[in-house]
């Protein structure tokens, strides 16, 4: 599998180590210890998954994952010395895709990279023809061209926001739970206590502009799950 990621530890090991099992898998690597060095890479190369560490000496992983947003799309995994989650919560809501906590296996984020690699590839390629657009209230969504329609501005949405929309939708008026929007799109298994499918509905929301309190598109079922009605 051939593609450009971009890693970003300031620890030398921790990048040397990560880098090493991904050349070994075919990927070719840019590495770098600050978040401005990064911003460079990514200006300059053609990167199709960036893992960031949190803890960074100029900007935070935070941070610099959400300057990567304002212009990319590729996905994003974070690295985390700390278990917390808010850390994760944080992570996911500036627009990472999936993170990992230190320690952790270097075989099992390689995985994840290619999963991620994996949606990520079969999103913009325009697989999984699904047929016909849907078209809720002013929502449109077409699984054929991976494009969100509200009214008449097209959405910015990730690969996993889209996906989570298109299950939701596909599904009108059925409830379909967090385990099961996890284990569907994510492809993995749910465990307790996980926040993702909470954060990124969240976000979907605030970028199909929802009122608070009062969304119109996905609703959520107190102690079930969500649903598009």
């Amino acid at each position: 599998m051939e593609a450009n990621i971009l890693v970003v530890d300031d620890e030398p090991e921790i990048a040397d180590l990560v880098s090493v099992y991904l050349r070994g898998e075919g990927f070719q690597v840019f590495s770098c210890g600050t978040g401005s060095d990064a911003l460079q890479i990514v200006e300059k190369e053609h990167i199709d998954l960036a893992v960031l560490d949190v803890m960074l000496p100029d900007i935070s992983g935070m941070n610099l994952c959400g300057e990567i947003r304002r212009s990319r799309q590729f996905p994003i995994v974070m690295l985390t010395a700390k278990s917390a989650d808010t850390d994760k919560i944080t992570g996911l809501a500036v627009g990472a895709d999936d993170y990992m906590t230190k320690p952790f296996s270097p075989l099992e984020l390689v995985a994840r990279v290619k999963a991620q690699l994996r949606r990520y590839t079969s999103y913009n390629s325009g697989e999984k023809d699904d047929g016909e657009p849907l078209n809720i209230n002013g929502l449109t969504i077409n699984k054929k061209t991976h494009q969100c329609w509200l009214y008449d501005e097209l959405l910015n949405l990730t690969p996993i926001e889209f996906d989570i929309l298109w299950l939701l939708c596909a599904n009108r008026g059925k409830v379909i739970s967090a385990e099961e929007l996890f284990e569907t799109v994510w492809g993995e298994k749910y465990l307790d206590r996980n926040n993702t499918v909470m954060v990124h509905i969240r976000r979907l929301r605030e970028k199909l502009r929802e009122p608070s309190g009062h969304p119109r598109f996905i609703k959520t079922v107190w102690g079930v799950g969500y649903k598009v009605e």
